[in-house]
């Protein structure tokens, strides 16, 4: 009997000491991985610093961009690190300002912006395409087989928030959009086009490394309004530029006080996403990517720590 209290009263010492120093279990996180690759880069970097610094473990969930709003308020998942704010305000009317079951987790720093592209020499040698209305007779130069008389036009991957349907359709022009399926298969398509020095257009956004990559022109659309965007079957004009936002779980804070902290804070500039990108092109995966920019930036990232 003496000697089995002896050994409970030793282990009750030192299940205080593992509290003592913080070697309780500390909680996973999960963060949402949306289908484009600065996307995947955020998520890297974060997962990397929050399991080395705070040592919680991080699993990451392949979600679009839609889907992630029900599970972040479900609680399914804790956190998404990059959302372009222009094509969810009905959703951040809902979860966010309505229901509270979705937080503002603040800007993640840089702004994007989407748009329509061709490679520069499409305007050399035409100068009308510089601007969306030089696209009313053009449609022979961009048909495919796939389109017939109507000229093709590139989409990514169709469940990102795109207008380009809309855009077309409400400008009368004789284009029809073909979806590459995601933002691989529409990069292969446009490099296949300039390496034989075709036309193409194509939707794209910035900040993105195809810009060191290829020489490329934004064709000039009817200027941005807020009053073109009240009725998305209605857009007729060019996207906006978004100041790219986090969201977290309401219980993000509750649930790690220190974690959620850290992604509050976490906050760089295009230039960061295009150096990781860069890295992409150059045929890093992006954990080894993030991995290189986490060990190249500690000044910056050991701000984000509580």
């Amino acid at each position: 009997m003496l000697r089995g209290a002896k050994l409970a009263i030793v282990l009750v010492f030192m299940a205080g000491l593992v509290v003592a120093c913080g070697g309780g279990a500390q909680e996973t996180i999960t963060l949402v991985e949306n289908p484009w690759p600065a996307s995947e880069l955020n998520v890297a970097v974060a997962k990397i610093i929050i399991e080395n610094e705070l040592g919680n473990p991080v699993e990451i969930v392949a979600l679009d961009e839609n889907a992630q709003w029900d599970a972040i308020s479900g609680g399914d998942v804790d956190a998404s690190l990059e959302v372009w704010p222009s094509g969810h305000t009905e959703r951040i009317a809902e979860y966010i300002d309505d229901l509270g079951t979705v937080e503002n987790g603040g800007l993640l720093g840089p702004v994007g912006e989407i748009g329509w592209f061709v490679p520069s020499y499409v305007i050399d040698n035409n100068p009308a395409l510089a601007t969306w209305e030089g696209y009313k007779d053009a449609a022979a130069d961009f048909a495919s087989a796939e389109t017939g008389d109507l000229g093709r036009f590139l989409g990514a991957d169709p469940s990102w928030v795109q207008y380009d349907e809309q855009i077309i359709s409400n400008l009368d022009l004789p284009f029809q959009v073909v979806w590459t399926g995601s933002e691989d298969a529409l990069l292969a398509e446009v490099s296949s086009a300039y390496s034989r020095q075709e036309p193409v257009l194509f939707y794209f956004y910035s900040p993105h490394a195809i810009f060191q990559q290829f020489d490329l022109s934004q064709v000039e659309l009817p200027a941005y309004s807020d009053e073109c965007y009240a009725d998305p079957a209605a857009i007729d004009c060019a996207y906006p530029k978004d100041e790219l936002l986090k969201i977290f779980n309401a219980n993000l804070q509750e649930k790690d006080p220190d974690v959620h902290a850290f992604l509050s804070n976490m906050n760089y500039g295009s230039d960061a996403q295009i150096e990781m990108l860069a890295m992409l092109n150059e045929g890093m995966t992006v954990e080894e990517a993030a991995q290189a920019w986490v060990d190249a930036h500690e000044d910056v990232w050991r701000s984000w720590l509580p």
